[in-house]
């Protein structure tokens, strides 16, 4: 007889696991959308309330300070009250957080409400991410982890191109309130995804994972077993700060932190201020737009591609490759000295980027067991976040050198390359192996 961790495993993929895909990833596009839309606010806004770079990268890092907080808040939580509880809740947060910001009557009202942005928006990915990864068999497990990060490409192109049509004809403000609509998403949530498996088994409620997953397999055209056989686990474990650099899990613990403060500071760093950089080179804010759209659109075939060789090639080859591919290509796009360059590197440089993030959130959950995964992944994602605080002010006092564009993608560089050196040397394989 089969346990009900083996049960989920054996399930076929099939319309479950797409509906699953779907229904968290819009939740992951509408937390990019609110995450990309400063970005493009950013360049009107500091025309209208006359910012200077300091002003205007507290508005970036405030958010970051936020998401730090959230995911280790929502982490904690997740493992305590559920998966599905923390991904509702979270996108509440910034849902609602974000159609405040429309109405700010000052840059201090708008730095609170951004931080509290950001407790929702760094709270729900770790939280979505462990959902989806304890209901997808091995086999697929990372191919559909890298479609779900998939949506955030999608997410920062609904920003630019509310941007792009609205701002201009209209103001900042609707950015901010359409920003607001996930709110309603909720309600799908609640009625197309169950609580995670694992998580329900590790609190001891064995009776309803036993009924979602006979639901499953009756939907499946499967045997609907009768008999809930509990797997061999402690029904509940406490998670704690200190069993992150236990001697089990030092060395994944102390890879990821490195790795997520390294993409998530090269990446917000560079795609939050591309916009105000191209500006700042000389391009409109239209022109701008323009650019940093058809950059963002190249990041849909770099999902594409990672979602191919993370299980061919394994996690820790793709994720090193992809991530010093993406630091080649900044290097020369801070060099470009013209608009086909610009584009051409720029494109390269977000295809390969973003094909590392899906390789990352596949990755990072699969390092620690059930019990202690959502905690983990919050703890690497708030790590990450500290990247996100400091590139914004890095980006700032660099904009007032004279050659800032090439020195600015220099440092990208730099810290990529060591992110691709850091999982060469202490990443594990984790492809085709069930979760713990």
């Amino acid at each position: 007889m089969s346990d009900l961790i083996t049960r989920v495993q054996r399930l076929p993929v099939g319309k479950f696991h797409y509906t699953l895909l779907w229904v968290v990833g819009l939740g992951w596009m509408f937390d990019a959308m609110d995450t990309g839309i400063i970005a493009f606010i950013l360049p009107t806004l500091i025309k209208d309330w006359q910012l200077s770079p300091t002003q205007s990268g507290l508005i970036v890092s405030i958010s970051f300070v936020g998401m730090a907080f959230g995911a280790i808040l929502s982490g904690k939580m997740a493992d305590r009250f559920g998966r599905k509880f923390m991904f509702m809740l979270t996108l509440a947060v910034y849902s609602i957080a974000t159609a405040c910001c429309a109405f700010a009557p000052n840059l201090s009202w708008l730095l609170l409400f951004r931080f509290i942005v950001g407790i929702g928006l760094g709270g729900q990915l770790p939280v979505a991410v462990s959902l989806v990864s304890e209901y997808m068999p091995a086999q697929v497990r990372g191919r559909f982890i890298v479609l779900l990060e998939s949506f955030w490409g999608l997410g920062w192109l609904i920003a630019a191109l509310v941007s792009y049509f609205l701002i201009p004809q209209l103001s900042w403000h609707i950015a901010f309130l359409i920003g607001g609509l996930p709110l309603f998403y909720i309600w799908v949530i609640w009625k197309k995804i169950p609580e995670s498996i694992p998580y329900l088994i590790q609190r001891g409620d064995i009776e309803r994972a036993h009924r979602i997953i006979q639901r499953l397999e009756h939907q499946a055209g499967v045997p609907v077993l009768t008999e809930a056989i509990k797997p061999a686990v402690q029904p509940h474990q406490k998670t704690s700060f200190k069993q992150l650099w236990s001697k089990d899990f030092c060395r994944a613990t102390a890879m990821l932190w490195l790795i997520w403060f390294g993409i998530v500071f090269s990446y917000y760093g560079i795609f939050t201020w591309l916009p105000s950089l191209l500006v700042k080179q000389g391009f409109d804010i239209v022109k701008s737009f323009e650019y940093v759209l058809l950059m963002i659109l190249a990041q849909l075939p770099g999902y594409a591609v990672a979602a191919w060789l993370v299980e061919r090639l394994g996690r820790k080859m793709t994720l090193s490759g992809l991530i010093g591919l993406c630091a080649v290509c900044a290097y020369f796009f801070g060099q470009a000295q013209s608009n086909q360059e610009i584009m051409f590197w720029g494109c390269l440089m977000s295809f390969f980027n973003l094909g590392a993030w899906g390789v990352l959130y596949t990755y990072t959950p699969e390092q620690y067991p059930t019990h202690i995964r959502a905690f983990g992944a919050g703890w690497a994602a708030a790590i990450g976040r500290i990247g996100g605080i400091l590139a914004p002010m890095a980006v700032t006092q660099m904009m007032v050198f004279e050659h800032a564009f090439q020195y600015v993608f220099m440092m990208f560089t730099v810290v990529m390359l060591a992110v691709a050196l850091t999982v060469g040397v202490l990443g594990k394989e984790t492809k085709g192996q069930p979760l713990q």
